[in-house]
C-alpha cells in the first residue's frame, strides 16, 4: 500500500503560460474534424469555383477584354479562389461550435484546461489550415485549366491568411450566437455571400458608382480578394498597403471579441 501511494502521487498538473499540449491537440482535432470529410470541405467548393469559372468564361468569352491588363479569365481565377477562401473559412468555425452545441459536447471544450486564447486560436487556425488547403489544390486544378500567373506567392499566401483568419473569427462569434443553423445560414446568405459577390470577384471597383466605390473602400472582403489577386496578377484595384493594415487591424479586434465572448461564456454556459 505504501509502495502504491508512492507511486500513484495524485498532484495538479502544470502546463506554465500555454498548454501546449492541449492547444496542439485541439488543433489537430479540428483538423481531423474537415479532412474527414474531405469530399464536402475540400472537393465541393473547388467544384464550385470551376463552375463560375466555365460558366463565364463561355457567357463572357473574350467579349469582357482585358482587366487590369490581364485577359478576364485570368483575372477572374484568383478571385474565385479567394472567394473560396472567405466562405470556407466562415464554414469551418462556424459548424465546429455550432455542432458542439446541438451534440452537447461543447461542455468537453469548456471544461477542458484549455485558456479562452488557447481555444479560440486552435479553432479559427484550423479555419486557416482548411483555407490553405483549398488554396493550393485550386491553384494546382486551375493551372491545369488556364495559365495561372504567380506575381508574390508572399501576398498570395498573406491574403488567404488574413482572410481566412478574419472569417474564422467571424464564424465562431455567429457559432456562439446562433441557436439553430437557420441562424447561421441567414448569416451566410446576407452577409458573407453578398459582401464576397459584391467586392471584386467579377469585375473592377471602378465600373461601379461613386457611393458603391466609397463602401468597397472600407469592405474588408474587397481587400482580402485585392491582396490575394496581387500576389498572383502583381496588379491591384486598391492599396495593398492599407489593405493589409487595415485587416491586421480587424483580425486582432474580431480575435480579440472571440477571446472575451468565450471567456464569459456568452450563449454557451447560459
Amino acid at each position: 500500500m505504501i509502495e502504491l501511494e508512492k507511486k500513484y502521487q495524485l498532484k495538479v498538473k502544470k502546463f506554465g503560460i500555454i498548454n501546449w499540449t492541449g492547444f496542439k491537440t485541439l488543433l489537430i482535432k479540428e483538423i481531423s474534424r474537415f479532412m474527414i470529410v474531405w469530399a464536402q470541405t475540400i472537393l465541393s467548393p473547388l467544384v464550385s469555383s470551376l463552375l463560375f469559372l466555365a460558366v463565364l468564361s463561355l457567357a463572357i468569352g473574350d467579349q469582357r477584354g482585358d482587366v487590369l491588363g490581364f485577359p478576364f479569365i485570368n483575372f477572374l481565377a484568383p478571385g474565385l479562389i479567394a472567394m473560396s477562401v472567405i466562405q470556407q473559412g466562415f464554414s469551418h468555425s462556424v459548424s465546429s461550435i455550432m455542432i458542439a452545441k446541438i451534440q452537447g459536447n461543447i461542455i468537453d471544450t469548456l471544461m477542458a484546461p484549455l485558456s479562452p486564447g488557447e481555444v479560440t486560436l486552435a479553432v479559427i487556425l484550423a479555419s486557416v489550415a482548411r483555407s490553405m488547403i483549398i488554396l493550393i489544390i485550386s491553384v494546382l486544378v486551375f493551372s491545369l485549366i488556364i495559365e495561372i500567373n504567380f506575381y508574390n506567392i508572399f501576398y498570395i499566401l498573406l491574403g488567404t491568411f488574413l482572410g481566412s483568419f478574419i472569417l474564422g473569427t467571424m464564424g465562431f462569434i455567429t457559432g456562439q450566437y446562433a441557436l439553430k443553423f437557420d441562424h447561421t445560414a441567414a448569416v451566410t446568405n446576407f452577409i458573407i455571400t453578398p459582401a464576397s459577390f459584391l467586392s471584386g470577384v467579377f469585375y473592377t471597383t471602378d465600373r461601379l458608382p461613386a457611393f458603391f466605390q466609397a463602401i468597397s473602400d472600407w469592405n474588408p472582403f474587397f481587400y482580402i480578394i485585392d491582396i490575394t489577386r496581387y500576389g498572383f496578377l502583381g496588379e491591384s484595384d486598391g492599396n495593398i498597403v492599407f489593405g493589409i493594415f487595415y485587416l491586421s487591424i480587424i483580425s486582432l479586434v474580431l480575435w480579440f471579441l472571440c477571446w472575451y465572448l468565450y471567456k464569459i461564456g456568452w450563449k454557451l454556459k447560459s
